[in-house]
């Protein structure tokens, strides 16, 4: 294991699986203490926490809505009993379903809002207490490449992700003169395993390609992502960093 994340705490949401989960155990392997978070797949995120384990690295799952603020709350308050700290959130938790526009009610708007945007600002409002008191204290929220390319049948999915690239400026300028960074990594076109909500390729990917001819891998992202909460990235804040081998470019 690295030592570079030694004696800090992340919260990883949405980390039973794909890009959460590689995350998690990539920041793990620098060092980290991990909490894993997901909302129903606790089967799969204890199998990270064991992972972990095995690896010599300490983890612990806590199941949480994290688009509700009781629960949110129950979220940070087991971090800090257990592991007395808070230096990195990654706010990775997302709902990717389709639907025409015309189809897309209220709810399912809601659903999806609430997890990927309302969630981030909850977790990071929970968590600043604690980021507060870090000396290397990170925030990273996981955008979408849809957001900022286009993609069909995404209204609510596109406006959440759009959403979380402008709290990402916003925190940058409230937070980092108080020394916590915050950015937002933009994965496109990665191979990863969907739920049975969101069991076909999603459209965007079939009207886009990678300059590298390949789809990128979780662990790819998670790579970056580690590196912007080591201490080498300390002056890397408010930025929206894509990893989508050349599928879209800015």
């Amino acid at each position: 294991m690295s030592e570079a994340l030694r004696d800090r705490v992340a919260i990883v949401t949405g980390a039973a699986r794909n890009i959460g989960r590689a995350i998690a155990l990539e920041l793990a392997g620098a060092g980290a203490t991990i909490v894993v978070n997901a909302k129903t797949s606790g089967k799969e995120a204890q199998e990270v926490v064991r992972a972990i384990e095995k690896a010599g690295g300490k983890a612990l799952m806590h199941l949480a809505d994290i688009g509700d603020p009781a629960a949110v709350a129950g979220l940070i308050r087991a971090t800090v009993s257990q592991f007395g700290r808070i230096d990195i959130l990654v706010n990775n938790a997302a709902i990717r379903r389709e639907s025409a526009f015309e189809d897309l009610d209220w709810q399912e708007w809601r659903d999806v809002l609430s997890t990927i945007l309302d969630g981030a600002y909850l977790c990071a409002r929970a968590a600043l207490p604690y980021l507060l008191k870090s000396d290397l204290a990170s925030i990273i929220n996981i955008g979408g490449m849809s957001a900022h390319a286009g993609s069909e049948g995404r209204a609510h999915v596109l406006a959440a992700k759009s959403g979380l690239v402008g709290l990402t400026r916003a925190l940058a300028h409230d937070l980092s003169p108080k020394g916590i960074t915050v950015n937002c990594v933009v994965p496109g076109l990665i191979a990863t395993e969907r739920g049975k909500s969101a069991a076909r390729t999603p459209a965007h990917h079939a009207v886009h390609s990678t300059l590298l001819g390949r789809r990128g891998a979780p662990e790819e992202v998670a790579h970056l992502v580690r590196f912007l909460c080591e201490p080498s990235a300390r002056y890397i804040t408010g930025q929206t960093i894509h990893a989508n081998g050349g599928a879209y470019l800015p």
